[in-house]
C-alpha cells in the first residue's frame, strides 16, 4: 500500500515534535497512557449519556505488553477506538487533537453532572509523536465502538504513514512500539524491562483512574519437600501474574475528613523520602477562578541540603492525576520553599509538551493562595503548639528572615508575624506582636541589640540604661537580623530602635544643651585620644548610653559593627568598613585617670587611649588588632 504523507508543513515539523519539544525521553509512556485513558473516558462518557452503550466503568483497563524477543512494547486499551478517518485525522495530522475536539463538544453539550467526572488529559495532539523518541516504527491497531471494521495505522516517523484494514476483534486501540536498537548513549531496551515500566507508571501515571495492568514475572521459592535432607538446596519457580501498577485514586482527591493522619504521614514519607513525620498537612480543594486540589506538607526539620545551592524547591505538579513536573517552583513562593507536596489541576497553563508551565494570572493566584494557606497554618501552630513551632523555627528561621529582606521587603508584611527573637524578658523566644503587647507606656520603639550570641548581648554595656528603665530588648544574634529590622522599619506603628544608638532615647532640649557643654569641657581629652588612635577611629565622643562601663564602640553612618562583621564573610565585600566611634564614659574613674594623664603624662595617656580602644573591641566582639602589643601595654601599665 502506498504511503500517505503527514498533513503538516514538512518532515522538519515532525522532527521538531520528536526531537525538540520534549526534553525527557521517558515521558513517552506518560503521553501514550494519557491517550489511552482519554479513549476510556470518552467511552465511559458515552455510556453515561447513551443508554444503548452497555459497558461499566469497572470493565475498563489499559494493558502493557513488553516483548523483549520481538523488541516491542504494546499499550492497549478498551476505550472508544478510532475509525479510519479518525486515525488519519488524529495521527496523520500533526498537532490535531481528537481529545481537544471531544472536550469542546462535551462542554457545548452541557450534559450536566455526568460530564464533571470525565477528565480529558491530552489536548494538544502532539503527545502521540513522543513515541518516536524511543521507537523507530509505530503501529496503531484500532476498532471504534460500534464499527464493523478495524484499521491499522503504521509509520516510521519519517516517510509518512499507511492505513489499512486489520483483524482486531475487540473495541479499543493498541499502540505497538518497535523499540530502537541500543546505542552507546541510549539504552532503549530498558523500556522493555518490567521493573523500569513499573517505575515509570508509578512516577507519571500512578493516579490515572483507569487500571493499568501488566503481566509481571516473579520468582518464588518452592515448598520444601517433607523428605528433604539437611543438604537440601531451595528450588525456585517463575510465576507470571497480572498486576495493577497504578493506585488510581490519589489521596488529595479524597475528602480530607476521610483521610487518616497515618495515611498523610505514610504518603509524605514515601513520596518525599523523609524519615520524620511532617510538622503539618494542608489539604486544599480550591474553587473559583482556578480549580485545583493540593496536599501540602510542612517538614519538621530542614533537609541536609536546604541551605545549599543544590536544593531545588517545588511541588509535584499533576494535571488530572498525571505527573507533569516533579518539582514545580512556580506554585510555591521562595520564602516558603521548604513546603513539599502536590498540586493537581486540569486548568494548569501548560506548554505544548506539558513539561513546563506558562505564566498566567491564574498561576499567580494559585501561588498566592498557597502562600496564604501556609502562613495561616504556621500562625495556627505558633499560637496553639509553641513547642512544635519552635522545632519548625529551628530549621527554617533563616529562610523566613531572608524572605523578609529579599526583593526590598516585598513580602515583609506576609512574614513579620512568623518571626521569633530572643529577648531580655526571659528565656523564651518572642514574636513581635507579643513584644509590642508588653511594651511599657511611653516606650519610644522596639529596642534591639546586635551581638554574636545572647550571652554577649546581655553583657553589652549599652543595654544597661534601657534595662534600668524597665524596657525590653530584642537580641539580634543572626547575621541577617539587623537587615530585617531595617527592612521592616516598624511593626504596628512602633519603630525599631538600636539600643546602642545615642538617640535610642529621646532627649530634651535641656539635656542636649548640657551634653554639648560637657563635650566642650572635655574637648582636649577627646581630641588627644582621636589624634592618638589616628585612622583606627572615625571619631571619639562622650557617651550618652553608658552607665557603669568605661567605654564602648559605636558607628557613625548606616553601617553597624554587626554589618561589618557580615560583610567580612561575604566574598567581594571584605573591604566594607563601618565608621568606628569610640565612646567614653566621662563619669567613670577610668576616664578621670585618662584626663589626668592627658594633662600630666601624655605618654601614659597614649597607652590609656590604646588600652581603652582595645577593650572596646573586645566588648564589641571584634578582634584586637595586635594581641602581643595589647599584652605588653597592659604589663607596662602594671609596673
Amino acid at each position: 500500500m502506498a504511503k500517505k504523507q503527514f498533513k503538516a508543513e514538512s518532515k522538519r515539523l515532525l522532527d521538531l515534535m520528536i526531537n525538540s519539544i520534549y526534553t525527557n525521553r521517558e515521558i513517552f509512556l506518560r503521553e501514550l497512557l494519557s491517550n489511552a485513558s482519554d479513549a476510556v473516558d470518552k467511552l465511559a462518557y458515552k455510556a453515561l449519556t447513551d443508554d444503548k452503550v452497555n459497558i461499566k466503568r469497572k470493565d475498563f483497563q489499559i494493558t502493557l505488553l513488553p516483548d523483549r524477543e520481538a523488541r516491542t512494547l504494546t499499550i492497549a486499551d478498551n476505550g472508544i477506538g478510532m475509525t479510519k478517518e479518525e486515525l488519519e485525522q488524529n495521527l496523520g495530522t500533526i498537532a490535531r487533537s481528537g481529545s481537544l475536539r471531544f472536550k469542546q463538544e462535551m462542554d457545548r453539550a452541557e450534559a450536566g453532572k455526568a460530564a464533571k467526572n470525565v477528565d480529558i488529559i491530552g489536548q494538544f495532539g502532539v503527545g502521540f509523536y513522543s513515541a518516536f523518541m524511543v521507537a523507530d516504527r509505530v503501529v496503531v491497531r484500532s476498532r471504534a465502538y460500534g464499527a464493523d471494521e478495524a484499521w491499522q495505522w503504521e509509520s516510521d516517523g519519517a516517510d509518512g504513514y499507511t492505513v489499512e484494514p486489520c483483524g482486531k476483534e475487540t473495541v479499543g486501540t493498541e499502540v505497538i512500539l518497535h523499540i530502537k536498537p541500543d546505542t552507546e548513549e541510549e539504552r532503549f531496551g530498558d523500556y522493555l524491562d518490567q521493573y523500569r515500566i513499573q517505575e515509570l507508571v508509578k512516577k507519571y501515571s500512578d493516579y490515572v483512574h483507569t487500571p493499568i495492568r501488566m503481566e509481571m514475572e516473579r520468582s518464588r521459592m518452592k515448598d520444601r519437600p517433607e523428605d528433604a535432607g539437611e543438604d537440601y538446596q531451595p528450588e525456585y519457580e517463575t510465576l507470571r501474574e497480572w498486576e495493577t501498577l497504578n493506585s488510581m485514586v490519589p489521596l488529595w482527591q479524597r475528602n480530607k475528613s476521610k483521610v487518616k493522619e497515618e495515611e498523610y504521614n505514610q504518603f509524605y514519607r514515601e513520596k518525599f523520602g523523609d524519615w520524620e513525620e511532617p510538622l503539618a498537612v494542608i489539604h486544599v480543594a480550591a474553587e473559583g477562578q482556578m480549580e485545583y486540589k493540593a496536599m501540602l506538607f510542612i517538614p519538621s526539620h530542614a533537609p541536609y541540603d536546604y541551605y545549599s545551592k543544590d536544593y531545588e524547591k517545588g511541588l509535584q505538579l499533576y494535571s488530572s492525576g498525571v505527573l507533569i513536573m516533579d518539582k514545580c517552583g512556580e506554585v510555591v513562593p521562595d520564602h516558603f520553599s521548604f513546603v513539599k507536596g502536590v498540586v493537581d489541576s486540569a486548568d494548569l497553563p501548560l506548554n505544548i509538551s506539558r513539561e513546563t508551565l506558562q505564566h498566567t494570572r491564574a498561576l499567580h493566584l494559585m501561588e498566592s493562595n498557597i502562600e496564604k494557606k501556609v502562613k495561616a497554618q504556621l500562625l495556627k501552630i505558633q499560637k496553639e503548639d509553641r513547642e512544635k513551632y519552635l522545632k519548625f523555627w529551628k530549621g527554617f528561621a533563616r529562610q523566613l528572615k531572608y524572605g523578609v529582606v529579599n526583593n526590598y521587603g516585598a513580602k515583609k508584611e506576609v512574614l513579620q508575624d512568623l518571626l521569633l527573637f530572643p529577648t531580655s524578658n526571659g528565656e523564651e523566644l518572642t514574636t513581635l506582636g507579643e513584644y509590642v503587647e508588653r511594651m511599657k507606656e511611653g516606650q519610644p520603639g522596639i529596642f534591639y541589640l546586635c551581638a554574636e550570641n545572647v550571652e554577649m548581648a546581655k553583657a553589652m554595656p549599652q543595654a544597661e540604661r534601657l534595662l534600668d528603665k524597665g524596657y525590653e530588648i530584642l537580641y539580634f544574634t543572626d547575621e541577617v537580623d539587623e537587615f530585617v529590622a531595617q527592612t521592616l522599619m516598624q511593626y504596628m506603628d512602633k519603630p525599631f530602635k538600636d539600643a546602642a544608638a545615642s538617640d535610642a532615647l529621646p532627649e530634651s532640649e535641656e539635656e542636649k544643651a548640657e551634653g554639648e557643654k560637657k563635650t566642650e569641657a572635655n574637648r582636649p581629652v577627646l581630641d588627644f585620644v582621636k589624634e592618638t588612635l589616628g585612622d583606627r577611629v572615625f571619631d571619639v565622643r562622650l557617651s550618652k548610653v553608658l552607665k557603669s562601663a568605661p567605654v564602648c564602640l559605636s558607628t557613625d553612618g548606616p553601617m553597624s559593627l554587626e554589618m561589618e562583621k557580615y560583610f567580612q564573610r561575604v566574598e567581594g565585600a571584605e573591604g566594607m568598613k563601618a565608621q568606628r566611634v569610640l565612646e567614653l564614659n566621662a563619669d567613670h574613674p577610668a576616664y578621670a585617670a585618662l584626663a589626668l594623664a592627658v594633662a600630666q603624662d601624655p605618654e601614659k595617656a597614649g597607652k590609656y587611649a590604646h588600652l581603652l580602644y582595645d577593650q572596646a573591641l573586645i566588648i564589641a566582639g571584634l578582634p584586637v588588632e595586635d594581641t602581643a602589643e595589647y599584652t605588653r601595654l597592659v604589663c607596662s601599665l602594671m609596673q
